[in-house]
């Protein structure tokens, strides 16, 4: 099993996430009354039961499966 922590910033891009997206989701996450509490705890769940590199792929996942779904 591998323990280094795999680069998030090498190779082609693949996603753009703008600023203002990116605001809004940190808001959403860090300020919305019905939404943080939320985000928050399942934040508060994944970093405790993933590593680094789980946490990175599972990020990946969803953004793709978004982005796939209707």
């Amino acid at each position: 099993m591998s323990t280094e922590p795999v680069s998030l910033l090498g190779g082609e891009s693949v996603y753009c996430i703008n600023e203002g997206q990116l605001r809004d989701a940190t808001r959403l996450a860090d300020e919305d009354p019905e939404s943080s509490p939320k985000i928050q705890g399942q934040l508060e769940t994944i970093e405790a039961s993933l590593t680094r590199n789980e946490r990175a792929a599972l990020a990946f996942i969803i953004i793709e499966r978004l982005r796939n779904s209707v």
